[in-house]
């Protein structure tokens, strides 16, 4: 398990993507910091310690950096998402003011410059000029001061961000604007022009962008929104034998809690009253209520739907069901898949590029530019600065990160981090564990074979009360049979687990083998022409041999029935063009009876648990990109080989440390869907990175005045400000699509 320290925090004043490499480069500076991860689009900073520090020494850090920060408590992950919310909701209602505000300033700028301006060396044009001067002035401090503010801090880090941009075209076109103003003979008569409603249209512009930009990427956050619903306020309690409504904080380990029908389970308990069905949609995705009766477990967030039940409380706050899914999706969603890694660097160096085709802009027009060549120069320099937006580069793929991250939650898949989303969609492999996976892991003893002089009763009671120290599943299934024939134990000394081959014991001073052909080749045990095992194996029944002293006695035939869907799950991989690969430690035989069940052409069979690691090796050695799928603890080794580790979990253990995607579902249909989902959420990323990066790479030459020898147009800077705006708001809007995706059963 990962014991490093991790907080989340709040990141204030981040204007733009070049932000993200300034915050992560201050916080990679501190000793202690191991990693570090800035999330533009949620405006999360996720920080990984190496050793303990103080929280308040990485606020100052990135204080220092220009930023505010707040730290994320992670003890109320509830109110952490409430107070994000609610800055988030803060800055947007901002941004709604300063944009109004500057459309407000720029209106009537907008109609002196269209009743035909005077001449700014009249008196009259001069103190239109100044008028509309102050109003420009008023829009820069008031709707662009973040800009200003955002501009110089970075300068004083010896930076650049967007801010640079915006206050840079803004900042100049309005100095420019106010010397011809107050000074206009200083001027050549054909540069005499002003552009104080330009300034005031591209700061509204801007923040119409962002306000719009923030309004679709609220959306991403629906996920989250939902699982917080899914949580009661108050719960039901029994206390002295007395019914009381109480908040869901005050709820303790070991309460005894009230479920009426439609109710919302509060936190995780096993039922110790009473039955009913559940609706565990929310969290599994699976759609058909479940029974649930006494001794059964419950999860926080699933809705009851008919009977009434008492259930003690087992799990609470921060460590229920549904806390541990929130916290994982949030998680997940600050992560960022490799792909991201281009994005950041480009938008590192964005800006400072940008500064320089500017320049160079201006430097061509002076040159080789028709009269006035000031006013060229500025106009082409100041549409270049304008044009250019980061942001959606920055934007593409946190934002189609977060939606596909939350979509997958819908649908019961819990992915780890943005890497592994990403790679789900790129398996050319996926192996499968027989036992649990595509089987249902619920073993029952069909049949007893019995090869000497000893009952039936004789043989399951000595072989249950072996099993009965024994975890494995084939070995339950003897044990439940004997309790459903009231099977008498008897005492067993000396029990040996031999990891992979059975169990051996010794019952009335013998010794009682219980396992595989490998457990009698160990024990040397001759099997004296006994082919029984084939009739069973080629049914797809597991055979367990019992031997006493040196003799087979008796073979035990298991049966584990398919889960129901699984045939109908592989299928789907396969028309994904997904090859399909089942591993399992059971006899080859039965192994090919249940792969011919499902449609599986390749497995490995007799296979032991340190061994599944070196099979997902081995076809990695061969170019393939494997996904491993399993249960059990000994599937772990496994699961953090292979490229993507699948956790075939139950709804309840939510958590598998050492898989990259938990699926709360037992159907193999997750599988699919978060192949599905992952492939969806990959091309909605390249389509975001290619809208940014052929924006910028039409946008700024036309900026730049590349049509002007064609056409004898130049782009208004106000039509570059809209254009920025909409950028951005094209990233987001193309990520929300992933919201109407549905995987394809």
């Amino acid at each position: 398990m990962d014991n490093k320290i991790t907080y989340q925090l709040t990141v204030h004043d981040m204007h733009c993507a070049s932000c993200v490499n300034t915050i992560e480069n201050a916080l990679l500076k501190l000793s202690a910091v191991q990693h570090a991860e800035v999330n533009f689009a949620s405006k999360i900073a996720t920080v990984s310690l190496r050793e303990k520090m103080s929280t308040d020494e990485i606020i100052q850090a990135m204080k220092a950096a220009g930023y505010t920060a707040t730290l994320n408590s992670n003890e109320d992950i509830r109110l952490d998402a409430l107070q994000h919310e609610q800055y988030i909701l803060h800055q947007h209602k901002q941004l709604l003011k300063k944009t109004v505000v500057a459309f407000l300033m720029g209106v009537p700028a907008f109609i002196f410059h269209l009743i035909a301006m005077p001449s700014l060396i009249t008196t009259e044009g001069q103190m239109l000029g100044i008028v509309l001067g102050i109003l420009a002035f008023i829009t820069l401090i008031y709707s662009g001061g973040h800009f200003f503010s955002g501009a110089w801090t970075a300068l004083k880090m010896r930076t650049t961000n967007m801010d640079t941009l915006i206050a840079a075209g803004t900042g100049i076109a309005w100095l420019y604007s106010a010397w011809v103003v107050l000074f206009p003979h200083t001027v050549p008569a054909l540069a005499q022009h002003q552009y104080f409603e330009s300034t005031i249209f591209i700061i509204a512009l801007v923040n119409l962008g962002a306000w719009l930009e923030s309004a679709a990427r609220g959306k991403t956050s629906a996920a989250i929104k939902r699982l917080l619903e899914l949580q009661p306020e108050t719960a039901c309690l029994i206390r002295n034998n007395n019914e009381i409504i109480l908040p869901i904080n005050q709820v303790e380990i070991n309460d005894i809690v009230r479920i009426k029908p439609g109710n919302r389970i509060p936190v995780d308990g096993v039922i110790i009253e009473g039955e009913s069905y559940v609706d565990q949609a929310m969290l599994t995705g699976e759609a058909i209520p479940v029974s649930k009766k006494t001794g059964d477990e419950v999860v926080s967030g699933t809705v009851n739907k008919t009977g009434s039940f008492l259930f003690k409380t087992t799990k609470i706050g921060q460590d229920t069901t549904l806390s541990q899914i929130i916290k994982l999706v949030q998680q997940a969603q600050n992560t960022k898949p490799s792909i991201a890694r281009l994005a950041d660097k480009v938008a590192a160096i964005f800006v400072p590029a940008i500064i320089l085709i500017a320049i160079i802009t201006a430097l061509i027009w002076f040159m080789v530019g028709p009269s006035p060549k000031i006013i060229y120069m500025l106009v082409t320099a100041m549409s270049v600065l304008i044009i250019a937006c980061p942001c959606a580069i920055g934007l593409a793929i946190p934002i189609s990160v977060m939606t596909g991250i939350g979509k997958a939650a819908e649908y019961g898949v819990l992915i780890r981090n943005g890497e592994a989303l990403q790679q789900a969609g790129n398996l050319t492999t996926i192996i499968l564990d027989k036992t649990g996976t595509i089987t249902q892991g619920q073993p029952a003893l069909s049949t007893i074979k019995l090869l000497a002089d000893w009952s039936e009763e004789k043989i399951l009671a000595c072989a249950a009360s072996i099993e009965i120290n024994s975890e494995h599943p084939l070995g339950q299934a003897i044990l439940q049979a004997a309790k459903e024939r009231n099977c008498t134990l008897i005492p067993v000394v000396q029990f040996q687990a031999e990891v992979g081959h059975g169990v051996v014991a010794s019952v009335n001073n013998q010794q009682v083998l219980l396992g595989n052909k490998k457990l009698l080749e160990k024990y040397q045990v001759p099997l004296n022409n006994i082919n029984l095992e084939e009739e069973f194996t080629k049914k797809g029944q597991t055979p367990i041999f019992m031997v006493a002293d040196k003799k087979i006695v008796a073979i035990f035939s298991i049966v584990d029935p398919l889960k129901a869907d699984s045939a109908a799950a592989i299928a789907r991989l396969q028309k994904l063009g997904v090859q399909v690969v089942m591993v399992t430690g059971d006899h080859w035989q039965t192994a090919q009876a249940i792969a011919a069940e499902v449609g599986i052409k390749q497995i490995f069979a007799d296979t032991l648990p340190q061994h599944k690691s070196q099979i997902v090796a081995n076809l990695q050695n061969k170019g393939e990109i494997v996904g491993m799928a399993g249960d059990g603890i000994n599937d772990a080794p496994a699961l953090m080989q292979a490229n993507v580790g699948f956790a075939v979990g139950s709804g309840i253990a939510v958590t598998v440390e050492s898989a990259d995607i938990t699926l709360l579902q037992g159907s193999l249909h997750s599988i699919v869907n978060a192949i599905e989902i992952s492939r969806a959420t990959l091309r909605n990323m390249k389509q975001n990175l290619f809208a940014a990066f052929i924006y910028n790479i039409l946008a700024i030459p036309i900026a730049a005045g590349a049509i002007y020898p064609f056409t004898k147009l130049l782009l208004n800077p106000v039509i570059a400000g809209a254009t920025m705006a909409l950028s951005s708001l094209t990233v987001v809007s193309n990520a929300n699509r992933l919201h109407l995706f549905r995987p394809n059963k």
